[in-house]
Protein backbone atom coordinates (compact mmCIF):
# COMPACT_ATOMS: atom_id res chain seq x y z
CA UNK A 1 0.00 0.00 0.00
CA UNK A 2 2.70 2.38 0.94
CA UNK A 3 4.59 1.42 -2.40
CA UNK A 4 1.72 2.39 -4.33
CA UNK A 5 1.19 5.70 -2.62
CA UNK A 6 4.86 6.62 -3.27
CA UNK A 7 4.40 5.51 -6.48
CA UNK A 8 1.23 7.73 -7.02
CA UNK A 9 3.01 11.05 -5.51
CA UNK A 10 5.55 10.16 -7.67
CA UNK A 11 3.81 9.97 -10.87
CA UNK A 12 1.90 13.11 -9.81
CA UNK A 13 5.17 14.99 -8.96
CA UNK A 14 6.52 14.00 -12.77
CA UNK A 15 3.21 15.21 -14.24
CA UNK A 16 3.53 18.58 -12.51
CA UNK A 17 6.92 19.24 -13.13
CA UNK A 18 6.35 17.88 -17.24
CA UNK A 19 3.39 20.78 -16.65
CA UNK A 20 5.65 23.45 -15.45
CA UNK A 21 8.43 22.85 -18.13
CA UNK A 22 5.24 22.60 -20.74
CA UNK A 23 4.04 26.06 -19.48
CA UNK A 24 7.70 27.63 -18.66
CA UNK A 25 8.89 26.53 -22.38
CA UNK A 26 5.45 27.90 -24.26
CA UNK A 27 6.25 31.38 -22.22
CA UNK A 28 10.10 31.36 -23.44
CA UNK A 29 8.71 30.89 -26.63
CA UNK A 30 6.15 34.06 -26.32
CA UNK A 31 9.01 36.14 -24.62
CA UNK A 32 11.75 35.98 -27.17
CA UNK A 33 9.20 36.44 -30.26
CA UNK A 34 8.26 39.39 -28.64
CA UNK A 35 11.44 40.65 -27.74
CA UNK A 36 12.40 39.83 -31.49
CA UNK A 37 10.14 41.58 -32.46
CA UNK A 38 10.63 44.49 -30.42
CA UNK A 39 14.52 44.77 -31.69
CA UNK A 40 13.10 44.44 -35.54
CA UNK A 41 11.00 47.73 -34.77
CA UNK A 42 13.36 49.52 -32.99
CA UNK A 43 15.95 48.79 -35.50
CA UNK A 44 13.46 49.80 -38.19
CA UNK A 45 12.77 53.21 -35.49
CA UNK A 46 15.79 53.87 -35.85
CA UNK A 47 16.49 53.50 -39.59
CA UNK A 48 13.61 56.26 -39.74
CA UNK A 49 14.88 58.66 -37.85
CA UNK A 50 18.63 58.74 -39.38
CA UNK A 51 17.40 58.46 -42.43
CA UNK A 52 14.48 61.05 -41.98
CA UNK A 53 12.24 58.98 -43.36
CA UNK A 54 12.54 55.50 -45.83
CA UNK A 55 16.28 55.42 -46.24
CA UNK A 56 17.09 55.29 -49.92
CA UNK A 57 19.77 52.78 -51.40
CA UNK A 58 20.76 55.31 -53.53
CA UNK A 59 21.77 58.17 -51.35
CA UNK A 60 24.67 56.55 -50.09
CA UNK A 61 27.03 53.82 -51.18
CA UNK A 62 25.83 51.48 -48.94
CA UNK A 63 22.60 50.96 -47.07
CA UNK A 64 23.21 51.51 -43.11
CA UNK A 65 20.05 49.24 -42.50
CA UNK A 66 21.74 46.22 -44.66
CA UNK A 67 25.13 46.97 -42.51
CA UNK A 68 23.04 47.02 -39.13
CA UNK A 69 21.53 43.48 -40.10
CA UNK A 70 25.40 41.99 -41.57
CA UNK A 71 27.09 43.46 -38.27
CA UNK A 72 24.25 41.96 -35.93
CA UNK A 73 24.47 38.50 -37.61
CA UNK A 74 28.47 38.20 -37.21
CA UNK A 75 28.29 39.29 -33.49
CA UNK A 76 25.09 36.89 -32.66
CA UNK A 77 27.60 33.93 -34.61
CA UNK A 78 30.38 34.76 -32.30
CA UNK A 79 28.24 35.32 -29.34
CA UNK A 80 27.34 31.29 -30.28
CA UNK A 81 30.78 30.24 -30.67
CA UNK A 82 31.68 31.51 -27.15
CA UNK A 83 28.43 30.38 -25.51
CA UNK A 84 29.49 26.82 -27.36
CA UNK A 85 32.72 26.78 -25.91
CA UNK A 86 31.68 27.72 -22.42
CA UNK A 87 28.47 25.45 -21.97
CA UNK A 88 31.75 22.58 -23.31
CA UNK A 89 33.50 23.73 -20.01
CA UNK A 90 30.96 23.83 -17.56
CA UNK A 91 28.91 21.07 -18.86
CA UNK A 92 31.74 18.41 -17.40
CA UNK A 93 31.46 19.83 -13.94
CA UNK A 94 30.31 17.80 -11.51
CA UNK A 95 28.04 19.43 -8.45
CA UNK A 96 30.46 18.78 -6.59
CA UNK A 97 32.55 21.27 -8.66
CA UNK A 98 29.88 23.64 -9.05
CA UNK A 99 31.89 26.07 -7.55
CA UNK A 100 34.57 26.15 -10.12
CA UNK A 101 31.75 28.12 -12.83
CA UNK A 102 32.25 31.09 -11.11
CA UNK A 103 35.82 32.08 -11.80
CA UNK A 104 34.99 30.71 -15.55
CA UNK A 105 32.33 33.05 -15.72
CA UNK A 106 34.24 35.87 -14.07
CA UNK A 107 36.71 35.02 -16.54
CA UNK A 108 34.37 35.24 -19.68
CA UNK A 109 33.26 38.85 -18.16
CA UNK A 110 37.21 39.86 -18.23
CA UNK A 111 37.27 38.20 -22.15
CA UNK A 112 34.16 41.10 -22.67
CA UNK A 113 35.64 44.31 -21.23
CA UNK A 114 38.98 43.49 -22.83
CA UNK A 115 37.09 43.25 -26.10
CA UNK A 116 35.96 46.93 -25.45
CA UNK A 117 39.22 48.12 -24.75
CA UNK A 118 40.72 46.88 -27.56
CA UNK A 119 38.00 48.57 -29.82
CA UNK A 120 38.83 51.61 -28.48
CA UNK A 121 42.52 50.90 -28.95
CA UNK A 122 41.79 49.84 -32.56
CA UNK A 123 39.91 53.25 -33.13
CA UNK A 124 42.76 55.55 -31.66
CA UNK A 125 45.60 53.45 -33.09
CA UNK A 126 43.01 53.83 -37.10
CA UNK A 127 42.73 57.62 -36.16
CA UNK A 128 46.22 58.21 -35.70
CA UNK A 129 46.77 56.63 -39.08
CA UNK A 130 44.62 58.54 -40.97
CA UNK A 131 46.92 61.49 -39.65
CA UNK A 132 49.31 60.91 -42.43
CA UNK A 133 47.47 58.13 -44.36
CA UNK A 134 44.88 59.63 -46.94
CA UNK A 135 41.65 58.54 -45.88
CA UNK A 136 41.11 55.92 -48.57
CA UNK A 137 43.85 53.92 -48.09
CA UNK A 138 43.00 53.36 -44.38
CA UNK A 139 39.35 51.92 -45.88
CA UNK A 140 40.87 49.64 -48.56
CA UNK A 141 43.20 47.98 -45.45
CA UNK A 142 40.43 47.80 -42.84
CA UNK A 143 38.02 46.01 -45.76
CA UNK A 144 41.00 43.64 -46.75
CA UNK A 145 41.31 43.17 -43.12
CA UNK A 146 37.55 42.56 -42.17
CA UNK A 147 37.29 40.04 -45.64
CA UNK A 148 40.08 37.85 -43.71
CA UNK A 149 38.41 37.80 -40.68
CA UNK A 150 35.17 36.76 -41.75
CA UNK A 151 36.38 34.22 -43.94
CA UNK A 152 38.35 33.27 -41.00
CA UNK A 153 35.00 33.50 -38.83
CA UNK A 154 33.23 31.49 -41.59
CA UNK A 155 35.45 28.39 -41.36
CA UNK A 156 34.06 26.54 -43.61
CA UNK A 157 36.40 24.22 -44.72
CA UNK A 158 37.76 23.35 -40.88
CA UNK A 159 34.11 23.78 -39.64
CA UNK A 160 34.01 20.35 -37.65
CA UNK A 161 37.54 20.03 -36.95
CA UNK A 162 37.57 23.39 -35.57
CA UNK A 163 34.95 23.37 -33.11
CA UNK A 164 35.54 20.43 -31.70
CA UNK A 165 39.26 21.01 -31.54
CA UNK A 166 38.80 24.09 -29.77
CA UNK A 167 36.90 22.86 -27.39
CA UNK A 168 38.40 19.95 -26.53
CA UNK A 169 41.71 21.81 -25.82
CA UNK A 170 39.76 23.88 -23.16
CA UNK A 171 38.21 20.72 -21.80
CA UNK A 172 41.68 19.09 -21.76
CA UNK A 173 42.99 22.64 -20.21
CA UNK A 174 40.26 22.11 -17.33
CA UNK A 175 40.93 18.71 -17.12
CA UNK A 176 44.84 19.06 -16.26
CA UNK A 177 43.70 21.98 -13.87
CA UNK A 178 41.50 20.00 -11.69
CA UNK A 179 43.73 16.70 -11.90
CA UNK A 180 46.79 19.06 -10.50
CA UNK A 181 44.61 20.96 -7.20
CA UNK A 182 45.77 18.43 -5.31
CA UNK A 183 42.74 18.49 -3.34
CA UNK A 184 42.77 22.37 -2.81
CA UNK A 185 39.82 23.55 -4.46
CA UNK A 186 40.03 27.21 -4.23
CA UNK A 187 43.95 27.46 -4.81
CA UNK A 188 44.71 30.62 -6.97
CA UNK A 189 46.74 28.69 -9.83
CA UNK A 190 43.48 26.50 -10.36
CA UNK A 191 41.16 29.78 -10.48
CA UNK A 192 43.55 31.74 -12.18
CA UNK A 193 43.38 28.90 -14.86
CA UNK A 194 39.97 28.22 -14.73
CA UNK A 195 39.28 32.41 -15.13
CA UNK A 196 41.88 32.12 -18.18
CA UNK A 197 39.43 29.60 -19.57
CA UNK A 198 36.90 31.73 -19.41
CA UNK A 199 38.47 34.38 -21.10
CA UNK A 200 40.17 32.93 -23.80
CA UNK A 201 36.74 31.44 -25.03
CA UNK A 202 35.08 35.22 -25.28
CA UNK A 203 38.17 37.31 -25.88
CA UNK A 204 39.41 35.15 -29.01
CA UNK A 205 35.92 35.99 -30.46
CA UNK A 206 35.19 39.92 -29.54
CA UNK A 207 38.62 40.22 -30.98
CA UNK A 208 37.76 38.90 -34.14
CA UNK A 209 34.81 41.28 -34.29
CA UNK A 210 36.65 44.50 -32.98
CA UNK A 211 38.88 43.54 -36.53
CA UNK A 212 35.72 42.98 -38.52
CA UNK A 213 33.58 46.21 -37.41
CA UNK A 214 36.66 48.89 -38.15
CA UNK A 215 35.52 49.10 -41.92
CA UNK A 216 31.79 49.77 -41.23
CA UNK A 217 33.09 52.30 -38.63
CA UNK A 218 34.96 53.93 -41.15
CA UNK A 219 32.29 54.07 -43.64
CA UNK A 220 29.22 54.65 -41.87
CA UNK A 221 29.89 55.78 -38.42
CA UNK A 222 29.83 54.66 -34.23
CA UNK A 223 26.08 54.53 -34.58
CA UNK A 224 25.44 51.79 -37.25
CA UNK A 225 28.11 49.50 -35.74
CA UNK A 226 26.45 50.04 -31.98
CA UNK A 227 23.04 49.60 -33.15
CA UNK A 228 24.47 46.21 -35.43
CA UNK A 229 26.41 45.21 -31.78
CA UNK A 230 23.31 45.83 -29.50
CA UNK A 231 21.17 43.41 -31.81
CA UNK A 232 23.79 40.78 -32.17
CA UNK A 233 24.59 41.05 -28.69
CA UNK A 234 21.04 40.73 -27.17
CA UNK A 235 20.13 37.58 -29.51
CA UNK A 236 22.83 36.07 -28.11
CA UNK A 237 22.69 37.21 -24.35
CA UNK A 238 19.19 35.32 -24.71
CA UNK A 239 20.79 32.65 -25.99
CA UNK A 240 23.19 32.56 -23.08
CA UNK A 241 20.24 32.70 -20.51
CA UNK A 242 18.41 30.11 -21.98
CA UNK A 243 21.70 27.90 -21.84
CA UNK A 244 23.09 28.60 -18.52
CA UNK A 245 20.11 29.53 -16.40
CA UNK A 246 17.86 27.53 -18.44
CA UNK A 247 19.71 24.68 -18.81
CA UNK A 248 18.18 24.40 -22.05
CA UNK A 249 20.35 22.43 -24.81
CA UNK A 250 20.02 24.22 -28.54
CA UNK A 251 20.90 22.83 -31.60
CA UNK A 252 24.37 25.32 -31.56
CA UNK A 253 25.79 23.58 -34.90
CA UNK A 254 22.65 24.19 -37.07
CA UNK A 255 22.69 27.59 -36.07
CA UNK A 256 26.31 28.52 -36.49
CA UNK A 257 26.33 26.91 -40.26
CA UNK A 258 22.85 29.22 -40.96
CA UNK A 259 24.32 31.90 -39.59
CA UNK A 260 27.59 31.32 -41.66
CA UNK A 261 25.42 31.12 -44.89
CA UNK A 262 24.13 34.41 -44.11
CA UNK A 263 27.93 35.63 -43.71
CA UNK A 264 28.55 34.21 -46.88
CA UNK A 265 26.14 36.36 -48.56
CA UNK A 266 27.67 39.07 -46.75
CA UNK A 267 31.15 38.10 -47.94
CA UNK A 268 30.56 38.61 -51.62
CA UNK A 269 29.06 41.72 -50.93
CA UNK A 270 32.01 42.89 -48.92
CA UNK A 271 34.02 41.66 -51.37
CA UNK A 272 32.32 44.00 -54.31
CA UNK A 273 33.10 46.25 -51.63
CA UNK A 274 36.35 45.92 -51.41
CA UNK A 275 37.31 45.94 -54.92
CA UNK A 276 35.34 49.12 -55.48
CA UNK A 277 37.47 50.79 -52.37
CA UNK A 278 40.89 49.90 -54.12
CA UNK A 279 40.06 50.88 -57.14
CA UNK A 280 39.16 53.97 -55.92
CA UNK A 281 42.20 54.45 -54.04
CA UNK A 282 44.10 53.51 -57.25
CA UNK A 283 45.23 49.93 -55.56
CA UNK A 284 43.99 48.36 -58.42
CA UNK A 285 42.49 49.12 -62.25
CA UNK A 286 39.03 49.04 -63.18
CA UNK A 287 38.74 47.21 -66.84
CA UNK A 288 34.97 47.94 -67.36
CA UNK A 289 33.15 45.64 -69.54
CA UNK A 290 31.31 47.80 -71.86
CA UNK A 291 28.48 44.89 -71.98
CA UNK A 292 27.26 44.93 -69.09
CA UNK A 293 27.74 49.04 -68.16
CA UNK A 294 24.26 50.21 -69.26
CA UNK A 295 22.17 46.77 -68.10
CA UNK A 296 23.35 46.60 -64.55
CA UNK A 297 21.30 49.23 -62.74
CA UNK A 298 22.94 51.48 -59.85
CA UNK A 299 21.04 50.05 -57.05
CA UNK A 300 22.38 46.14 -57.24
CA UNK A 301 25.62 48.04 -56.88
CA UNK A 302 24.66 50.26 -54.35
CA UNK A 303 22.83 47.34 -52.42
CA UNK A 304 25.07 44.20 -54.01
CA UNK A 305 28.14 45.50 -54.78
CA UNK A 306 27.63 43.98 -58.58
CA UNK A 307 29.68 46.65 -60.79
CA UNK A 308 30.28 46.36 -64.31
CA UNK A 309 34.06 45.73 -64.38
CA UNK A 310 36.18 42.27 -64.58
CA UNK A 311 37.99 43.29 -61.44
CA UNK A 312 34.62 43.12 -58.95
CA UNK A 313 33.14 39.88 -61.06
CA UNK A 314 36.14 37.95 -60.71
CA UNK A 315 36.71 38.55 -57.27
CA UNK A 316 33.32 38.10 -56.40
CA UNK A 317 33.50 34.61 -58.34
CA UNK A 318 36.57 33.47 -56.77
CA UNK A 319 35.02 34.26 -53.33
CA UNK A 320 32.07 32.36 -53.98
CA UNK A 321 33.75 28.89 -55.44
CA UNK A 322 36.08 29.66 -51.95
CA UNK A 323 32.73 29.28 -50.12
CA UNK A 324 31.55 26.65 -52.08
CA UNK A 325 34.01 24.51 -52.59
CA UNK A 326 35.00 24.69 -49.27
CA UNK A 327 32.10 23.42 -47.79
CA UNK A 328 31.70 21.11 -50.83
CA UNK A 329 35.34 19.30 -49.49
CA UNK A 330 34.26 19.59 -46.03
CA UNK A 331 31.19 17.79 -46.28
CA UNK A 332 32.98 14.96 -48.58
CA UNK A 333 35.82 14.66 -45.46
CA UNK A 334 33.08 13.99 -42.71
CA UNK A 335 31.16 11.71 -44.97
CA UNK A 336 34.68 10.00 -44.85
CA UNK A 337 35.44 10.08 -41.90
CA UNK A 338 31.87 8.69 -40.86
CA UNK A 339 32.02 5.68 -43.44
CA UNK A 340 35.34 4.93 -42.40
Amino acid sequence: MDEALMSTAVQRRTARRKSTETIWSSGLARTLIAIGGILVVAVLIWQAVTSFGTPDPIASRRSPFNATLDIGVLVFREGLESILVLSAITAGLSRRQSEYQAPIGWGAVAGLLASIATWFAAIRAIDALMDSVPALDIQAATGLLAIVVLLVVMNWFFHRVYWTGWINMHNRKKRRLLDGADGSPNSRRLLLGLGMLGFTSLYREGFEVVLFLQTYRLQLGGRVVLAGVLIGGSLAAIVAAITFFARRRLPYKTMLIVTGAMLAAVLLVMVGEQVQEMQLAHWIPTTTIRALENRIPGWVGLWFSVFPNVETIVAQGAALVLVLGSYALARMKLLRSQAA
